[in-house]
């Protein structure tokens, strides 16, 4: 079993342009998923893969 490795990954929202952070669980190989910007509240499709618990591709967007 995996043990959990989060990394904080910090990036640019793509609505509002704000730094912000996201916490990644690097024992996920590779995930999608949808977090709410913290500055704006609008809907950001993330995606990230993963190896040897270091970020490999980070990718945020707004899904359009």
């Amino acid at each position: 079993m995996k043990s959990n490795v989060l990394h904080e990954q910090q990036f640019s929202c793509p609505y509002c342009g704000e730094s912000i952070t996201v916490l990644l669980d690097l024992s996920i190989e590779e995930q999608d998923y949808i977090e709410d910007c913290e500055v704006c509240c609008r809907p950001i499709e993330i995606h990230y893969e993963a190896q040897d618990a270091h970020v490999t591709y980070f990718w945020a967007s707004t899904g359009e």
